[in-house]
């Protein structure tokens, strides 16, 4: 009986198949739906749970055609929906053709989430509209996160794990191998290649810029609301590992055969380092896989890569638009909000001061998410845009000033609004966007923007004005709204005024 519902099983999937690819591991069967063929779930590397902390190896080879029809799982972590499993290294393609010598231009994904949670399974990075709409092969990936991908024991367990505090991002590397060596029998170039990431994603890209293991393995790079200025030290990492240990009430001996689901328990103890929040896991300067930091004291030597560099208006609405209270402040208790919720350490009242002078208009709620947002993510943008601009490397900023029509607008610009912009996928679940004319308009604009730069490596479409390089005389900065529009240094004052404090990244320490 088991026979037969396992032959019964595979006569469907090959029923489902609508086309099989030979890869270098061995022949998949994927789809096509809507003009596009889709694989999913391919794997690019080896079960990690047998190298639990250590390098990435390759997947190993098959005979048979290995059906690509699902999702593969995420790598453990809290809170979500998704199958989780340690054998979590695979990505998932979309192309408008296959083995055609098409040399289409390849936009390879990398999900946010930090480098905590997620993967590259979500419904708006799904790569249907953006292949039909530009000729392009998208690519998504999931790799390992959390203490899977960035526990730091090369302090604690010897030289075999010196990598260890970058384990996730040589996933990533991994990966963007099998790119390389694959994806011409999907249609695509592997010499146009584009990486693009939202949060974490673009955090992991700018790091990825800086990895002498990646060098060559990309092309193009745009980063949507993610930075990396600098990254973990080994003290710190060290740290993190030690109160990790202590959580699970083990010593590294015993690291390797622990359950995978109390690994994923003991990331909720408390940081050493950052009050009032669990376990930061990132990039390590293990001066090993990551020789430098990202963009400190310099750019990284990537000159020759173009990049985008974008964030939203309204970035902390994503993290504090549910606070209690918070739309109805008022002057009283800004100040105090302010000093809990500001990423650098300068006087809230000095800062409130600032807003009502630049922004008289303002409402307390207004200076609230407009100075969060600018201590937070966006002055990593802004310092990553100038190191760029002073290394006179190309490079392409942008402001996402659309506002959500959803709620009531309470949502207005807020961080991740991007990704279903870029994606043309505002109508898939998750999508905080609206679905009206008014932000379709504005995912053209985006889409074809980042489709031109995926094949070029400058934005500039019929549809936007002129977008200049960002430069430190200028500081030329695309809006994208309904209506765009090209600005020279917009925030001016905000800029000015957050530059008087230093910008420590989380997690540095």
């Amino acid at each position: 009986m088991a026979a037969a519902s396992s032959y019964a099983a595979s006569v469907h999937a090959a029923a489902a198949r609508h086309a099989v690819v030979p890869t270098r591991a061995g022949k998949i069967g994927g789809v096509r739906e809507r003009g596009v063929h889709i694989f999913k779930g391919v794997p690019y590397g080896a079960d990690t749970a047998a190298r639990r902390f250590l390098p990435p190896t390759a997947v190993g080879t098959w005979q048979r055609v290995r059906d690509a029809l699902d999702y593969g799982p995420a790598c453990p972590q809290f809170d979500t929906k998704e199958r989780i499993s340690e054998d979590c290294l695979s990505l998932n393609v979309w192309t408008p053709a296959l083995r055609d010598g098409g040399k289409r231009p390849v936009m390879v994904y990398i999900h946010g989430g930090e480098y905590s949670s997620g993967s590259g399974s979500s419904p708006l990075y799904d790569g249907t509209r953006l292949c039909l709409r530009g000729d392009v092969v998208v690519v998504t990936v999931t790799h390992r996160l959390n203490a899977f991908g960035h526990l730091y024991l090369g302090r604690l367990a010897g030289v075999d794990y010196a990598s260890s505090g970058n384990v996730g991002l040589l996933d990533l590397v991994l990966a963007l191998n099998w790119v390389r060596d694959n994806i011409a029998e999907f249609g695509g170039d592997p010499q146009q290649v584009m990486l693009f990431g939202q949060s974490g994603g673009g955090a992991k890209i700018a790091t990825l810029l800086a990895m002498p293991a990646a060098r060559g393995l990309f092309h193009r790079v745009a980063t949507m609301s993610g930075q990396q200025i600098t990254a973990s030290g080994p003290r710190g990492a060290t740290q993190r590992a030690e109160a990790y240990l202590a959580a699970l009430k083990v010593d590294v001996a015993r690291l390797r055969s622990i359950d995978a689901t109390e690994l994923v328990a003991a990331t909720r103890a408390n940081d050493p380092s950052l009050v009032g929040r669990s376990l930061y896991f990132g990039p390590v300067l293990d001066q090993v896989t990551l020789p430098r930091h990202p963009f400190y004291p310099d750019a990284p030597p990537a000159a020759n890569i173009p990049m985008i560099i974008g964030n939203t208006r309204d970035e902390t609405r994503a993290f504090n638009g549910n606070d209690p209270g918070i739309l109805e402040l008022d002057w009283s208790a800004l100040p105090e909000r302010l000093l809990r919720a500001l990423h650098v350490d300068i006087d809230p009242d000095y800062v409130i001061a600032e807003y009502r002078r630049m922004y008289p208009q303002y409402t307390p709620t207004e200076v609230f998410f407009a100075a969060t947002t600018a201590g937070r993510s966006w002055r990593g943008a802004i310092i990553e845009a100038e190191l760029r601009a002073q290394q006179g490397a190309p490079v392409f900023a942008y402001q996402l000033d659309y506002r959500s029509p959803l709620d009531g607008g309470r949502y207005g610009a807020m961080h991740t609004m991007d990704i279903p912009l870029v994606f043309d996928n505002i109508a898939q679940p998750g999508s905080l966007t609206g679905k009206d004319a008014a932000a379709q308009k504005v995912a053209d604009r985006m889409s074809d923007a980042f489709i031109a730069f995926a094949r070029g490596g400058d934005p500039n479409h019929a549809g936007l004005p002129q977008w200049r390089p960002y430069e430190l005389g200028t500081r030329a900065t695309m809006l994208f709204d309904v209506e765009c529009k090209l600005a020279d240094d917009p925030r001016g004052g905000e800029r000015r005024l957050f530059a008087q404090v230093p910008y420590i990244q989380r997690g540095t320490y």
